[in-house]
């Protein structure tokens, strides 16, 4: 089952249209994502079927940093939430955080590994008003979506959900590393589209990403750079995607990838092995 809740027909208020404004920014970043992804995947970083009847095909070239930077998120998130799915044998739900126009679903069906459930969703209250009461095996998944709240709204779902589900596991893809100059020049530009990283406190070091999950009840908590992330990816498909284009600026591509990080956490499931998993 797979839900989609990008539009909620709420009703037009001026409040409401107050907060349409300020959101605006961050729904930038689900379409630029979404073509980004689409691009990569057009020119052979990995397969992905689904995408093209979902986003369009941008005429613009995307960078080689950027290509291989997606590769190792969509690489890495798809290879935990394999991992729990595999020590759930699929008994399990799956909850995706501000998911956008992200197509696992419809990959994971094709690889008979659905959940029980599968849920989509853009909005955290939404989880609250439509899940309070789920308490089977859980997996949420936030891709750059807890860095657009302030400290204390992150953390309000963090403890929510550490505090519903008996046996969960969260991961979490965002900004690290942003006290340094590059990881200034990277608000800046987002300010200048007016997409403030109302969380970037939280994102100073791999250390506070764990900790932060550890106070909010999660029970483990790991971290790790994309850059040591993409120096894990099995060697023949580190090969594939480097010789499909020419990458001349290493360094900016390192200084990409050491500025986001893949973080993941457990809370029970003893018996399933979840504090095993890792990539």
């Amino acid at each position: 089952m797979a839900a989609s809740l990008r539009d909620p027909p709420f009703i037009s208020s001026p409040s409401s249209s107050s907060c349409d404004t300020d959101d605006e920014g961050v729904r930038g970043t689900c379409e630029d994502a979404s073509l980004c992804k689409r691009f990569a995947v057009s020119i052979g970083y990995w397969h992905d079927p689904y995408i093209q009847h979902l986003v369009r095909l941008t005429k613009e070239r995307k960078a080689p940093e950027i290509n291989r930077g997606y590769f190792a998120r969509v690489h890495g998130v798809s290879q935990l939430l394999k991992a729990f799915l595999r020590k759930t044998e699929c008994h399990c739900q799956i909850l995706n955080l501000g998911a956008g126009m992200d197509t696992t679903f419809w990959k994971l069906k094709d690889e008979d590994l659905l959940p029980s459930k599968y849920f989509e969703v853009d909005f955290p209250m939404i989880v609250t008003r439509k899940l309070h009461n789920i308490k089977l095996p859980t997996l949420l998944i936030t891709e750059c979506v807890l860095v657009y709240m302030t400290p204390e709204q992150s953390t309000s779902l963090l403890k929510w959900a550490a505090n519903t589900f008996e046996t969960a596991m969260l991961i979490n893809y965002e900004q690290v590393n942003m006290d340094d100059r590059f990881g200034q020049i990277m608000i800046e530009n987002l300010r200048r589209r007016q997409c403030d990283l109302a969380g970037v406190e939280t994102c100073k070091s791999l250390e506070s990403q764990k900790e932060r999950l550890l106070a909010s009840g999660w029970e483990t908590a790991s971290a790790v750079d994309m850059m040591e992330l993409y120096s894990r990816l099995p060697r023949a498909e580190v090969s594939r995607i480097e010789s499909l284009e020419f990458l001349d600026e290493m360094e900016l591509l390192e200084q990409l990838m050491q500025h986001y990080c893949l973080c993941w956490a457990t809370k029970g499931g003893q018996e399933l092995g979840l504090k095993e998993i890792t990539c």
